[in-house]
């Protein structure tokens, strides 16, 4: 039988055993500790920074332009032809100062037009105010007496003698036909035989046919002695009278009220007219609003331009113009809304361009604009800056920065901002805890300058805070 054999190698196995288990649980605590001291000797230093009370000025930078204070786009109050330029790109101009004339030929001779008409209208109304003249009186009662004449010598009738008379012009004028008649027919035959030239004849012709008329004439004449005046004749007459008679009664009193008025107000409608012309006449000259630099130039004599309104778009109202005027510069900047309350006029400002980048000019805050602009759902503010170094170096059109400062901060508790993180939800920071693990902590942030960020609670002064972490550990597994 072996099984005590067995027995007795088994026992030595199992001490080995529990002597290799005890080596693991030995090695096991020594390398515990081992770890836990070198944790326990890991540097921060380098990781964290110190939470420091500071005075601080609050700043706020924005992009923006620099832009010509004031600037118009010159152009013609109507369309015509650019006749004359006077001024080029670059140069300064004056208040008032020519700068361009169009034609104005066609205007011209409206001009002409009005001014004569214009004097006739005042000629008339000075012979309205001045009133009849005797000569004019004197003329009217004559005309007046010559046809009430008429009117008495229709209303009796035609005299014996009358007719007589007229009868013996009728046969005065046949005589005279028979004559015409029988030399017409001698001079006929003779130029039929070639004895007479044609124009005898034709001469004969031309007298019959004049008796011939005469004699008609004559005739009515006498049928219209014999039948006597007609009743349309003579109320033909009687309204020549009273028309006569009306003129002698004008003529007499003087120019009417109603008539003077009316003169006057013809003269006021030429004034109104001839004004309108001179006016337009006037707008063919166009002159700088204001003193300035001819910054652009748009067209060129002989042009055609058009009038500009301020709601016309870039392209076209640079297409239409003369030329266009700047006077100053300013920087025109765009503040985000967060940002605007604390931008107030009068308001230090630095500027820096893009072109002079090593340069800061100084400038202040002019006017905040009352009413915000949104371009791509961004909300924003413009605000203009008077620029009051640096203005003969920087140029219309120049892309800037503009850096605003405002309130000065006391005491303000700052860390840097790469300190801040956000976890859950919350804003904070990460802290060493008592094995100088990152640990975070909830805090109450302010205004953010440059590279710190104010805390107002949450953190005392001289506490430090890990602005970068120890390799291999991320914020949220030591927190």
């Amino acid at each position: 039988m072996q099984f005590p054999l067995i027995g007795k190698v088994a026992q030595p196995k199992r001490w080995v055993i529990g002597t290799v288990a005890a080596g693991i649980l030995v090695v096991s605590t020594a390398t515990y500790f081992i770890i836990d001291r070198g944790r326990a000797k890991t540097d921060i230093t380098a990781l964290t920074v110190p939470a420091q009370s500071q005075d601080l000025t609050l700043r706020i930078t924005t992009s923006g332009s620099v832009v010509p204070v004031q600037s118009a786009n010159l152009s013609p109050k109507t369309a015509g032809r650019l006749a004359a330029l006077y001024v080029d790109q670059g140069d300064r101009v004056q208040q008032g100062q020519i700068i361009a004339r169009m034609d104005d030929a066609e205007l011209q001779a409206q001009l002409a037009q009005s001014r004569a008409r214009l004097a006739q209208v005042e000629a008339r109304l000075a012979e309205a105010r001045a009133g009849t003249r005797p000569e004019e009186v004197a003329q009217a009662r004559a005309r007046l007496a010559q046809v009430e004449a008429r009117l008495a010598e229709a209303r009796a009738g035609t005299r014996p003698e009358e007719v007589a008379q007229a009868r013996a012009q009728v046969e005065a004028a046949r005589a005279q036909v028979d004559l015409a008649s029988k030399r017409l027919e001698r001079y006929r035959y003779l130029a039929n035989q070639g004895a007479e030239s044609r124009d005898r004849f034709d001469e004969a012709s031309t007298e019959y046919r004049r008796v011939t008329a005469s004699f008609n004439e004559a005739q009515r004449k006498l049928q219209q002695l014999q039948k006597g005046t007609r009743s349309e004749e003579i109320n033909r007459i009687s309204a020549e009278v009273a028309e006569a008679r009306q003129a002698l009664a004008q003529s007499q009193n003087g120019t009417r009220p109603e008539a003077l008025s009316q003169a006057e107000a013809e003269v006021a409608v030429a004034r109104g007219e001839l004004q309108a012309v001179e006016v337009q006449q006037q707008d063919t000259v166009i002159r700088a609003p204001f003193s300035g630099t001819v910054t652009q130039k748009y067209a060129t004599e002989g042009a055609f331009v058009t009038p500009t309104t301020s709601a016309s778009a870039t392209t076209s109202a640079t297409s239409t113009s003369i030329v266009a005027i700047a006077k100053g510069l300013e920087v025109l900047a765009e503040v985000p809304e967060a940002d605007i309350s604390q931008i107030k006029p009068g308001q230090r400002a630095e500027i820096v361009a893009d072109a002079y980048p090593d340069q800061v000019f100084q400038g202040r805050v002019r006017l905040v604009a009352p009413e915000a602009v949104v371009e791509q759902n961004v909300t924003s503010f413009q605000v203009r800056v008077v620029i009051e170094t640096g203005k003969n170096i920087l140029r219309s059109g120049m892309n800037v920065d503009t850096t605003f400062l405002g309130n000065k901060l006391n005491d303000a508790l700052v860390v840097p901002t790469v300190a801040i993180a956000t976890q859950k939800g919350q804003t904070g920071v990460f802290i060493p805890d008592r094995n100088r693990e990152p640990q975070f902590r909830p805090v109450t942030i302010g205004a953010t300058i440059e590279t710190q960020t104010q805390v107002l609670q949450g953190l005392k002064p001289g506490e430090q805070v890990f602005i970068e972490f120890p390799k291999n550990r991320k914020p949220d597994e030591s927190s």
